[in-house]
C-alpha cells in the first residue's frame, strides 16, 4: 500500500469520528460524543432538508405560477432555488447517513456523482449571485438602459449557461474521486476521497482552486459591483432634484430594495461557506496528519451544518425583505389550509349524509317490519 495511505486524514470524514475518542476520552465522553454525532447532527440535517424543501419549492412555485413575479431578478433567484433543491435531495441525505456508518457505503458511482452534484450546486449559487449583482449594477448605475421585451429570454439563457458552466467545472470531481481502502488501527476502512492519494500537490492545488473559483474571485467581483452601486446611490441622494416624480422615486426604491436582497443573499452565502473552505484547505495542506482535537471536531460539524444551511436560508431572507413575495407566500399557505378545510368539510358532509340516510332507512325498516320497495341499502 502506498505511503500516503498510512496517515491519510480522510478517516476524519467518517461519520463516527472514532479516532477522536479512542485514547483521550473516558467511556462517558465517548458515549456523549457518539450520541451527538449519531443522533443530534442527523436530526439537524433532517430539519435543514424539511425547511429547505418547503421554502425553495414554494419559492419556485410562486415564480412559475405568478406572471407578475417573472422578472429578470426572480428568474435568477428561481435558478438559485433549484440549485439548492438539488443539494438538499442528494448531498445532504448522503452526508446525514454517513453519521451512522464508520465508512463509505454508497459505492463508486455515488463517490463520483455526489461531489459533482455538490460542486455544481455551489457553482450555480455563487455564479448566479454574481449575475444578480451585475443585473442590480446595470439597473442602478445605468438606469437609462431600457429593458427590452427579450430581457426575460436572455436572462433564461444566462441562467441555463450558468448551469452548463457549473456542471463542466465539476466534471473533474468525477474523474479524480475514488473509493479506497485505508488502514485504521487493526482494521481496513473504505473511504471516498476527492483526489489521488499518491500526489501530494493535488489536494493543495484542488483546495486552493476551489476557494478561488467558488468563493474569493466571485465575491471580489460582487464587491466591485456593490461598491459602484453604493457610490451611485449616495450620489443620487445628494443630486436628486426636489420635484422628482413619484414614479421615479418608487422605481429607485424598488431597485434599492432588490439590491439589498441580493446583498443579503451574498452575505449569507459567504457566511455559510467560508468555514467549510477554510477547513478544507487546512486538511488539504495537512492531509498526512489526523487532527483529533475537540476544537477540530466541533469546527468540522459546524462547518458542515452551516454549509448545508445555505440551501434553506434564501427563502426566509426573501420572505423578510420582499413584501410581494411574503404576500404570495402567505397566500400559498392560505390556499393549502383552505383546501385542507374544504376536504375535511366535504368529508364530514358526506359522512353526515350517509349516516342520515342509514337512520332513515333503519326507521323505515323498523316501522314496517320489512324492507319497502324502491329503497336500496
Amino acid at each position: 500500500m502506498d505511503e500516503p495511505l498510512k496517515n491519510f486524514s480522510a478517516v476524519e470524514d467518517f461519520a463516527g469520528f472514532i479516532n477522536f475518542t479512542d485514547d483521550t476520552w473516558t467511556q462517558d465522553g465517548r458515549e456523549t460524543i457518539n450520541f451527538i454525532i449519531r443522533c443530534v447532527i442527523p436530526s439537524v440535517y433532517i430539519l435543514i432538508i424539511t425547511i429547505g424543501l418547503l421554502g425553495n419549492i414554494t419559492l419556485v412555485k410562486i415564480f412559475i405560477t405568478t406572471s407578475a413575479m417573472r422578472s429578470v431578478p426572480n428568474i435568477f433567484i428561481s435558478s438559485l432555488a433549484v440549485g439548492d433543491l438539488l443539494l438538499l435531495v442528494t448531498c445532504v441525505p448522503v452526508d446525514a447517513f454517513r453519521y451512522f456508518f464508520d465508512e463509505w457505503i454508497f459505492g463508486t458511482i455515488a463517490c463520483k456523482l455526489i461531489p459533482v452534484i455538490q460542486l455544481t450546486s455551489v457553482g450555480v449559487s455563487v455564479f448566479t449571485l454574481t449575475a444578480l449583482s451585475a443585473d442590480r449594477y446595470k439597473a442602478i448605475v445605468n438606469p437609462m438602459d431600457i429593458q427590452t421585451s427579450s430581457a426575460v429570454f436572455w436572462t433564461c439563457v444566462k441562467a441555463v449557461s450558468i448551469w452548463v458552466v457549473s456542471v463542466i467545472l465539476a466534471v473533474p470531481e468525477a474523474i479524480f474521486s475514488q473509493v479506497v481502502s485505508l488502514p485504521h488501527k487493526n482494521i481496513t476502512l473504505t473511504a471516498c476521497v476527492p483526489y489521488p492519494l499518491s500526489n501530494e500537490m493535488h489536494p493543495k492545488i484542488h483546495s486552493v482552486m476551489i476557494y478561488l473559483v467558488y468563493f474569493l474571485i466571485p465575491l471580489g467581483i460582487i464587491s466591485i459591483y456593490y461598491y459602484h452601486i453604493a457610490r451611485t446611490l449616495i450620489k443620487s441622494a445628494h443630486d436628486m432634484p426636489g420635484e422628482i416624480s413619484e414614479h421615479s422615486k418608487r422605481q429607485m426604491e424598488t431597485r434599492k430594495r432588490l439590491a439589498k436582497i441580493v446583498l443579503v443573499f451574498v452575505g449569507l452565502f459567504a457566511l455559510c461557506w467560508f468555514p467549510n473552505h477554510v477547513l478544507y484547505m487546512y486538511r488539504s495542506f495537512n492531509y498526512r496528519h489526523i487532527d483529533s482535537s475537540l476544537s477540530h471536531l466541533v469546527i468540522t460539524l459546524l462547518a458542515r451544518v452551516l454549509s448545508f444551511s445555505s440551501s434553506c436560508v434564501n427563502p426566509f431572507a426573501l420572505y423578510l425583505l420582499s413584501e410581494s413575495f411574503r404576500r404570495h407566500f402567505n397566500s400559498q399557505l392560505t390556499c393549502r389550509r383552505r383546501r385542507y378545510q374544504e376536504r375535511n368539510t366535504s368529508y364530514l358532509q358526506s359522512t353526515s349524509a350517509i349516516r342520515m340516510t342509514s337512520i332513515k332507512k333503519s326507521t323505515v325498516v323498523n316501522g314496517h317490519g320489512n324492507r319497502p320497495q324502491g329503497v336500496t341499502l
